[in-house]
């Protein structure tokens, strides 16, 4: 069975790159897949993500 931990995110760096070192013990040692949604961030957000996952996709907010 395959772990899916999925994030939606915009302007986190202050606080994603600490989430994601959280994570990664059990991403290391668990079947798993880290997938992020950016929703159009302005800061190194998206720079951060990609240091931990390929998986990092881009989806423009729609307010809902």
């Amino acid at each position: 069975m395959l772990l899916s931990i999925g994030m939606i995110v915009k302007n986190e760096e202050k606080y994603l790159e600490q989430c994601l070192t959280g994570l990664k013990q059990i991403l290391d040692n668990v079947d798993s897949e880290l997938i992020i949604a950016d929703t159009g961030s302005t800061d190194r957000t998206v720079e951060i993500a990609k240091q931990f996952t390929d998986n990092v996709y881009y989806f423009e907010w729609i307010n809902d």
